[in-house]
């Protein structure tokens, strides 16, 4: 994929005061987004939209484009 997170988001998150607890109590966000977060998937952008709210941020500062590594031929 083309688009990867600049920073680990949970951290951050945590680091704003926002637990994985307490993001699932509150009902921001919930377990399988979490999850994607922790594996570095890409989540909607709902998701991306709450965590722009809590981090008061805008999406362009949380990922970014980059280029795919080149294919290699096999010669076959």
């Amino acid at each position: 994929m083309a688009l990867r997170y600049k920073f680990d988001i949970m951290a951050e998150l945590k680091k704003k005061g926002y637990s994985s607890t307490r993001l699932r109590t509150e009902k921001l966000l919930g377990e399988s987004y979490m999850s994607q977060l922790r594996h570095g998937d890409l989540v909607s952008w709902k998701a991306i939209d709450t965590i722009c709210d809590l981090l008061d941020c805008q999406p362009g500062d949380l990922v970014e484009h980059v280029k795919d590594a080149p294919v290699q031929e096999t010669g076959e």
